[in-house]
């Protein structure tokens, strides 16, 4: 039941992304090649969407409606394999849902398609791959860092948002920015024709740049944990007091044939003072006869023989 909230919520983000954000371009007729009002409008729907499915659906899915996204999650371990292949079923189906029901609307004539940068009016198919890769590591590469901390949670829509604004600001005048194959591969499927076959652009540049940001949030974080490693040198004109070693009582180890080796049973008594010498005076009622004054055996007798 929990997975299929988290797939229901990617495939209604990814639906209303393509909607709101694909059908204003179409409304306003953003020109890649005017940057006008609709070109600026344009830019600033797809951020806006995004950053309000962050609040709604984020705490169910996460809100990627992103392959791109979810594939760099993945790739930190930060979403099982299953999940991940919900996720991209979840989300190419909402985009085609999303542009079957734009098309209701305006047609099946211009869907908010992506198409193939085309300087000096030659589509270059490699040149469009890289802007989309270098794009999508922007993006992808602010969802990593912003999401890496919890306390960030609050401020990770606008965040978000205004990094999908900005791409599509800089991408659009050169392939209409897509940063999300979902989002491509909708319009695509049923405005048919050259967009259905340029679509391959738009998956293969958002993974490599979903790769690649992969690899330098990687490496900063590997940065940032080796500093927090190496102590900070103290302050300018500030002295840091010494640490002081906590001292370990070592006992004395006495050599063989001392008192060391007697019994606990005998502890050894203290000296003795004069008081404790002198013997104890004899008891009053008791008569000590001296010692130079010897009793006398049979003294009777010994008067009368004299």
């Amino acid at each position: 039941m929990e997975s299929f909230k988290r797939y229901f919520a990617e495939f209604f983000g990814t639906l209303v992304l393509v909607l709101f954000a694909c059908g204003t371009a179409v409304v306003l007729g953003c020109d890649k090649n005017q940057a006008d009002g609709a070109y600026f409008l344009t830019a600033l729907a797809f951020g806006l969407t995004l950053c309000a499915l962050v609040y709604v659906i984020g705490p169910v899915s996460g809100c990627h409606v992103n392959p791109a996204v979810s594939l760099a999650l993945w790739m930190e371990r930060k979403l099982k394999f299953w999940d991940f292949l919900g996720y991209l079923v979840a989300q190419f189906a909402g985009a085609i849902a999303g542009s079957a029901i734009l098309s209701v609307f305006v047609g099946t004539e211009h869907l908010g398609e992506n198409g193939l940068y085309a300087p000096q009016l030659a589509p270059n198919a490699v040149l469009s791959v890289v802007i989309e890769a270098i794009l999508t590591c922007l993006f992808v590469l602010t969802i990593l860092c912003v999401t890496a901390k919890a306390e960030n949670g609050a401020i990770c829509g606008v965040v978000i948002g205004f990094a999908l604004t900005l791409v599509h600001i800089f991408g659009i005048h050169f392939t209409g920015t897509s940063v999300n194959p979902a989002r491509s591969f909708g319009p695509a499927l049923l405005v048919g024709g050259e967009a259905l076959d340029q679509v391959w652009v738009f998956i293969l540049g958002p993974i490599l740049g979903a790769i690649l940001a992969v690899a330098i949030h990687t490496l900063l974080s590997y940065e940032k944990k080796a500093r927090a490693a190496v102590p900070l040198p103290a302050p300018a004109g500030k002295k840091v007091p010494p640490v002081k070693k906590k001292e370990v009582p070592v006992k004395k180890e006495e050599p063989a044939g001392t008192d060391a080796e007697k019994p606990l049973s005998a502890p050894e008594k203290a000296p003795e003072t004069e008081e404790e010498r002198q013997p104890e005076p004899a008891p009053a009622d008791e008569e000590k006869t001296p010692a130079s004054a010897p009793k006398k055996r049979g003294g009777k007798k010994n008067g009368k023989n004299a």
